[in-house]
């Protein structure tokens, strides 16, 4: 990769800097919104399409790299999809490529919700808009059932691994326990550190923390003095804002744990009725399900849009903070043997994560005719066998949506 783009600052003296940035900023842009347009089925199945697109088909980065960014994402508070894609536009581009992967994979649900919070959400009924929500939902069987597959094959190597993520899967859809994705992901993280303590761990050369004083002490500094004095309510940008604050930073698993926190913060000032209505929205479009939090401001300021954005930047805010802090040194840290052996074991516990997930409710919500497992199966063997790009993919069932419309 061009070092011109993998720092935090961009280095002005590489040529021509500014046209290869612009290029590498138009990607990250286009990637991630056309994620952001597509990626159904919540963050499980997010982190099948992010590795699906950056990891396969781009290659900016490998699968180790990959999975322990997603193990991060499992440390942290936050929206976890949503950190993984900020983490990845951050490894491309610097700081300018985690807000342009932010802005891009939220902007549509962003829209969305804006859209529906103010009432103008007149196509959602239309045969064309349940078509193409249908078709997207296929898409998402059939992308995280491959990152299922191959990511299970990576990391579910031994019997252990293998083990934890079938255990992992069973929990997960038999446990009416709101944060069973955490306590699935802590005890995960214990069994491999017991199991895998023992492993020989290859040595990797730290080139992440070859950084400058700025880099290494500064920035982590100030990015904790922002996050330390938006949790306490400092700064001018009122209620809304620091109420999405609060809520992000207590939200591990993201998704669905973040109802509970919205609730006790929204429910009195948009009304039990928009609440739920609002959160059943959240459910059915594609990107991030913390775009809630989009409808929630906006019925709660008396401009929209303000409102809007006070509190999706408020909800996502926090998450993006805390890796901006750690993202440097989690290469280095995840390398040390006790935490590369709890990584092992989290990682198989995402597989399952992904089972779980692929099966309720991506399949169970999806899957309504023998067609569908038609669609399904020849989606599938395209992209396995014939390895056609999602994008291609995407096309192809944009397509079938229009046949089913208007034929």
């Amino acid at each position: 990769m061009n070092s011109c783009i993998e720092n935090d600052i961009i280095a002005p003296n590489h040529s021509p800097t500014y046209l290869n940035t612009m290029k590498a900023a138009f990607s990250v842009f286009i990637q991630f919104f056309i994620l952001g347009c597509t990626s159904f089925g919540g963050p499980a199945a997010h982190l099948g399409y992010f590795r699906k697109v950056f990891v396969e088909d781009k290659k900016w980065l490998n699968d180790e790299h990959y999975s322990q960014l997603v193990a991060l994402s499992q440390f942290l508070p936050g929206p976890g999809s949503s950190q993984v894609g900020f983490a990845i536009g951050l490894h491309r581009l610097g700081l300018m490529g985690g807000i342009l992967a932010f802005t891009a994979f939220t902007l549509p649900s962003f829209l969305l919700m804006l859209a529906f919070a103010t009432g103008l959400s007149s196509m959602t009924g239309t045969d064309i808009s349940q078509n193409l929500i249908h078709g997207f939902k296929l898409l998402a069987v059939i992308v995280v059932l491959d990152a299922t597959i191959s990511m299970g094959k990576n990391f579910c190597t031994e019997k252990q691994t293998q083990v934890i993520a079938i255990l992992t899967a069973c929990f997960i859809l038999l446990s009416p326990v709101p944060f069973s994705q955490i306590l699935c992901i802590f005890i995960a993280a214990i069994a491999g550190r017991i199991l895998f303590k023992n492993a020989t761990i290859e040595k990797k050369p730290d080139n992440d923390l070859q950084l400058s004083g700025w880099q290494k002490f500064a920035q982590p500094l100030i990015f904790l003095l922002v996050f330390v004095l938006c949790l306490l309510g400092l700064t001018p940008l009122g209620k809304i804002f620091d109420d999405s604050f609060i809520a992000g930073s207590l939200v591990f698993g993201g998704g669905h744990v973040v109802l509970p926190l919205l609730q006790d913060y929204f429910a009195n000032t948009v009304g039990q009725e928009n609440f739920i209505s609002g959160y059943a929205a959240a459910q059915a479009i594609p990107g991030p399900m913390f775009t809630f939090a989009t409808f929630l401001g906006a019925l709660s300021h008396e401009s929209a849009l303000t409102g809007a954005l006070l509190a999706t930047v408020g909800i996502f805010l926090p998450g993006f903070l805390l890796i901006l802090m750690f993202h440097k040194y989690w290469q280095v840290v995840a390398n040390k043997p006790n935490i590369s052996a709890m990584i092992k074991g989290i990682n198989a516990a995402v597989i399952g994560l992904l089972a779980a997930t692929l099966y309720d409710p991506i399949i169970t919500s999806s899957i309504m005719a023998n067609t569908d497992i038609v669609m399904v199966a020849v989606g599938f063997s395209l992209l396995r066998i014939f390895k056609l790009s999602v994008l291609k993919l995407i096309a192809l069932f944009v397509i079938q949506a229009l046949l089913l419309t208007y034929i």
